[in-house]
């Protein structure tokens, strides 16, 4: 008879060494013995790792705890000259242990989520980001009158700008200087925005409270052109107090001529995430969108619409995905079906490199088609055509593409493709389809029902789009293996 386990209770703080890593960043501390082990998983962990931790979940055979506090760093950290940030767990991870990682995390999810068998016989090549910092083109930084005091370990009421706390939705940490991830000039100049915010006598939103002034302050930012868009997203409580030409003007003072734009949009759903349906906009300075060049195309960007995080790296992102398009076939032509396709980068890339074929991009995001029309009008594309709408909708006012699409490309967000949706997708009877993720977990179960389908996993590649962050991006080539079958 194996020996009892005791099952830690919910709300039960604990201690324990980190002994792996799960995707998601997800540390797991194992209690019991080899033969009977009881897991529990703590997010923001790393292997190696002593921490103090609560119990906020409990199953018969796993927990999931919330991390209190490391009590010992460990020994595969090194130091580094960034603050860390809750959105990077892996930052003081070296580059080559992050890409191993992160490799057996996406051949552990394809085997069971996605129920294949010997994943790592199907990998083509694990693709490296051109750049592992100050890589990305995009941040989001959250006012709060939460904040967080590192030295005492406190929560304090005091007026707070960076990012939400590991585990919190309502306490946020100061950035207090380069992340490593975004603009080094820019995030070391974040202080003195800060300053000038608590100077107008104006809140920071009280998330709990659901009231205040300052809320959020988004940057996109060139890299083609070194510049930035900055939305500054505020309550209309006391707006007329806000004096939005000195905010131009502080903005301008700090950064000179690197700014493109500065908008200010006012939210007053209770909500963080932005309905920009039921927002205003007003640019203050400059333009409401932002150019960037990838593979000698230009792109122009709304601050809500899609684009890839690390533009560098997309780079290799779109020319792998191309070659998976046009795989053992020399003749280029037909019809290329783009879903969720965002700005367009994907469609227009493919278009432009091959004059025969046709590409019909679809997204729901409205600005972001716009900005795909636009782009295509000015790069000079005739042969790309884009459509506003929900994909599964979208196939069904479309009946014509049964059986007339060469390539299906699948590049939806981190909740992968809906089943209602996956089984229009399948009634296409694409010979070919070419999934892009963000998301090992939901792409690995897409894939196991694409391939109950009747459809086969050719091959797959990884692409280390965010460095330091537990993300990973995948792009798989399937091709049709038999006769369709559509599943209920």
């Amino acid at each position: 008879m194996g020996k009892v386990i005791l099952i830690p209770k919910k709300g039960e703080v604990m201690e324990g060494k980190i002994e792996d890593m799960a995707y998601g960043g997800k540390g797991i501390v194992k209690i019991g013995s080899k033969k009977r082990e009881y897991i529990i998983f703590i997010s923001n962990t790393i292997i190696g790792q002593i921490v103090k931790f609560k119990i906020i979940k409990k199953k018969d055979n796993y927990a999931e705890g919330r991390l209190i506090e490391i009590i010992k760093k460990s020994h595969i950290q090194k130091k580094r000259r960034f603050q860390n940030i809750s959105g990077a767990p892996y930052t003081t991870l070296d580059i080559s242990y992050q890409q191993t990682l992160k490799k057996q995390q996406v051949f552990d999810l394809m085997k069971r989520i996605g129920g294949i068998q010997n994943p790592e016989k199907k990998m083509d090549s694990f693709i490296k980001s051109p750049k592992i910092w100050h890589y990305r083109n995009k941040m989001d930084y959250s006012f709060s009158s939460i904040g967080f005091n590192k030295k005492t370990k406190e929560i304090v009421d005091e007026f707070s700008l960076g990012f939400k706390k590991i585990n919190t939705w309502w306490i946020v940490e100061d950035l207090e200087k380069d992340s490593g991830l975004f603009d080094e000039k820019w995030e070391n100049s974040i202080k003195k925005i800060k300053e000038y915010c608590i100077s107008t006598n104006l809140p920071a939103w009280n998330i709990p409270q659901k009231k205040g002034f300052f809320r959020n302050l988004i940057i996109r930012k060139s890299v083609d052109n070194n510049n930035f868009l900055i939305e500054l997203i505020t309550s209309s409580e006391n707006i007329k107090k806000f004096n939005t030409e000195d905010f131009v003007k502080k903005i301008l003072s700090i950064h000179q001529s690197r700014i493109h734009g500065i908008i200010h949009t006012t939210n007053d759903n209770i909500s963080d995430r932005v309905d920009y349906s039921k927002t205003e906009s007003n640019i203050l300075f400059g333009n409401d969108k932002i150019n960037e060049r990838i593979l000698g195309l230009n792109f122009e960007i709304s601050m809500n619409s899609f684009f890839q995080t690390n533009p560098q790296a997309a780079e290799k992102l779109y020319l792998k995905v191309h070659d998976y398009i046009f795989e053992n076939e020399l003749k280029k032509s037909g019809l290329i079906l783009d879903l969720f396709c965002g700005t367009g980068t994907i469609a227009q890339i493919i278009a432009k490199q091959n004059k025969n074929i046709k590409v019909i991009g679809v997204d729901i995001t409205k600005d972001a088609i716009e900005n795909a029309k636009k782009s295509a009008k000015n790069n000079n594309i005739k042969n790309v055509s884009f459509f506003t709408g929900d994909v599964g909708k979208i196939i069904e006012l479309n009946p014509s593409f049964k059986n007339k699409i060469t390539c299906i490309i699948l590049d939806p967000p981190r909740s992968g493709v809906s089943k209602k949706s996956l089984k229009k997708i399948i009634r296409l009877n694409s010979n070919r389809i070419v999934y892009v993720s963000c998301d090992p977990s939901t792409k690995s179960r897409d894939l196991n029902f694409l391939i109950q389908s009747g459809y086969k996993l050719v091959k797959f590649s990884i692409i280390d789009q965010f460095p330091h962050t537990y993300h990973i991006e995948t792009i798989s080539l399937l091709e049709k293996d038999q006769k369709i079958v559509y599943l209920d």
